[in-house]
């Protein structure tokens, strides 16, 4: 988010999560610098409710989310865990519940979701990254799961999708060690889908929402859908879930018009929704 776009959404508050909508693509923002984007229990509930309330907004097509400053998000504010009357484990508790449900939204929502990984995505911040679809990731950017270096373990989803992406064997390298992964080891291994020069991490990411929803927004959402639910089906539910989803998208105005153009030998046109 360009710094006039990011002062003229802040008004005259200090907003923890921003939203600007540009062309259709909502960029979230989280803004919590001076904690390196950390979540409390206010930032994050916000977050959570933005999510909800993007999910279901016709004139949001796809979604990025990022930080502002220097990190992406160093995870769960664990300043704002110590003052909960020294009750770890209830703060904790109290936490997860309303990181999990922006977790959940963002993984349900049909339309594409992007992380732009301006700088440092550690804990929550490392298992909100891979919660997205796709990860653009800034090469002076560092991934870490960090929760094991400070006695604790995974939440947001990050014990789903980390042996997903990189494999069991490399996952409990990663949750052990706590070994920090610049931007060139995170695309070896796959964590992220590009890596670009500093401080382009944004503007790629719009480049490749541009590029997907140029494409059929219904495929691109049964697709994403597939392929969450094929983790929990068994082979013959899954076959029969892709025979309901095909002839679903056959029967869109996208699936009329992708199977015209093929046959038409021309670049299909495909509506928006």
């Amino acid at each position: 988010m360009n710094e006039d776009a990011h002062s003229e959404s802040m008004g005259t508050s200090a907003a923890d999560v921003m939203l600007e909508v540009q062309n259709g693509v909502g960029i979230l923002e989280l803004n919590r610098p001076k904690a390196y984007n950390a979540f409390d229990l206010p930032m994050v509930q916000r977050l959570a409710d933005e999510l909800v309330a993007l999910a279901g907004r016709e004139d949001v097509r796809g979604l990025i989310v990022t930080g502002h400053g220097k990190a992406f998000c160093a995870g769960g504010d664990l300043r704002w865990i110590a003052g909960y009357n020294g009750r770890y484990g209830a703060a904790f508790h109290e936490l997860a519940a309303r990181f999990h449900q922006a977790i959940l939204e963002m993984r349900r929502m049909p339309k594409p979701v992007i992380a732009a990984l301006n700088g440092l995505a550690a804990g929550g911040g490392f298992s909100l990254a891979l919660a997205c679809d796709f990860r653009i990731m800034d090469r002076s950017a560092v991934l870490r799961q960090a929760y094991t270096s400070n006695g604790l373990s995974l939440d947001g989803g990050g014990t789903f999708t980390l042996p997903r992406i990189v494999g069991l064997a490399r996952a409990m390298e990663v949750v052990t060690f706590d070994a920090p992964i610049d931007a060139a080891k995170a695309l070896e291994w796959g964590l992220v889908t590009e890596v670009v020069e500093q401080g382009r991490s944004v503007a790629r990411a719009l480049e490749v929402m541009e590029d997907i929803l140029s494409r059929s927004s219904s495929s691109f959402a049964a697709s994403k859908q597939l392929l969450l639910e094929s983790f929990g089906n068994p082979f013959e539910l899954q076959l029969e879930r892709e025979r309901e989803m095909l002839a679903r998208c056959g029967d869109h105005p996208n699936g009329h018009e992708g199977v015209g153009a093929f046959l038409e030998k021309r670049k299909p046109r495909f509506q928006p929704v």
